[in-house]
């Protein structure tokens, strides 16, 4: 099965964690970057051996995107700016939130999303990135608003057989989509239910937490709006609820099953507090595309908890049987080496985790 890396991305430096292939010890080695906000983490296992990828902002360097051959031995200095706003733009770059290598068929390629919100491409493994002018140029961007995290483009789904489609998500603009490669881009936000919203409502500013892609049909997609789960069928032009059977419509990070179509994660947690429903610290799985949830918990803690988890701070790993990450705000990070059935602990005490990657390594 091989080893498991994960990368544990916190308000205060990055942890690197590693287990075998049963996922139930873990060896946590870190800060890397200590005192340094780590937004966005990434694992390629593209080339023979992984490039780790990291984005963040540091109180001396500034925002920065680095990266690491040596599964975090060394990285490359973060003085080497590899993420800059074109010049007539007259912007600046606040940090990188995302970081996605495309699939197998791109070898080289790795987007990655930024604050304040732009796309941005790489063709060289991460190594330098360009602007996403027909994005960045789209007439709705003087429209797009900052949610309480920031103006961030925080999901970049690229299509895993048609390199002409992509989705993008941002907080507060919504979903948008290119068919085109990219030179334009049109907002896919339909169906959404909102209270703030004039009549009759504009095709952008939704609040979108998070976008996951289906391992099976990559039409499917599920999302986690500010106030409501939903799904998309036809590649995010419409989106139906599916948070009848959840404890609360709102949370922040939405998970897809790496193999398996149909299934799904979130955090649920509540409107006002930002806290787990009933203090009950809780995944919810479906299994059929939200029809229905089923809550996993088994290990995690069962006393009142009140720890929310951010948007990236929940994943995946690539195993046969997939394992199943959870940050938490209070520096707690507990892993699941069977789909969320049962929950072990990693790390405690740790800061704020924001962002968390994991990967089958050799």
């Amino acid at each position: 099965m091989g080893d498991t890396l994960l990368m544990i991305g916190t308000r205060k430096g990055l942890w690197l964690a590693r287990s075998d292939g049963d996922r139930t010890g873990w060896e946590v080695d870190g800060p890397h970057f200590p005192g340094e906000e780590i937004t966005a983490t990434a694992i390629d296992t593209r080339r023979s051996s992984p490039r780790l990828l990291m984005g963040g902002f540091g109180w001396h360097w500034g925002p920065f995107l680095v990266r690491s051959d040596d599964l975090g031995r060394s990285w490359n200095d973060p003085e080497q700016r590899s993420v800059v706003f074109p010049e007539d733009t007259g912007e600046a770059l606040h940090t990188v939130w995302q970081i996605v290598p495309d699939h197998d068929g791109r070898d080289g390629v790795v987007w990655a999303g930024s604050e304040p919100s732009a796309l941005w491409c790489s063709e060289d493994h991460g190594e330098s990135f360009e602007l996403v002018r027909g994005l960045w140029d789209n007439p709705d961007r003087p429209h797009w608003e900052p949610g309480g995290g920031g103006k961030a483009l925080h999901t970049i789904l690229p299509h895993p057989t048609d390199d002409h489609r992509m989705n993008v998500a941002m907080s507060t603009g919504g979903v948008y989509r290119t068919q085109d490669g990219g030179e334009t881009w049109a907002p896919s936000n339909h169906g959404i239910t909102v209270d703030y919203m004039p009549e009759p409502p504009p095709p952008y500013g939704y609040c979108v937490h998070r976008v996951a892609r289906d391992a099976g049909d990559p039409t499917h997609l599920m999302m986690q709006h500010h106030g409501g789960v939903y799904r998309s069928d036809d590649d995010g032009a419409s989106w139906t609820p599916v948070d009848e059977q959840l404890p609360a419509d709102f949370g922040f990070p939405v998970v897809a099953h790496p193999h398996r179509s149909g299934t799904a994660y979130v955090f649920p947690v509540t409107h006002v507090s930002r806290t787990p429903p009933q203090g009950r610290c809780a995944v919810y799985r479906t299994d059929d595309a939200g029809a229905s949830w089923q809550e996993c918990a088994e290990g995690l803690p069962d006393e009142p908890y009140h720890a929310g988890v951010l948007r990236d701070a929940m994943c995946t790993d690539d195993h046969d049987t997939a394992g199943v990450y959870v940050g938490t705000r209070d520096g707690h990070v507990f892993a699941s080496p069977d789909e969320g059935e049962h929950w072990t602990t990693v790390a405690r005490h740790l800061p704020d985790v924001l962002s968390v990657r994991a990967a089958a390594i050799s």
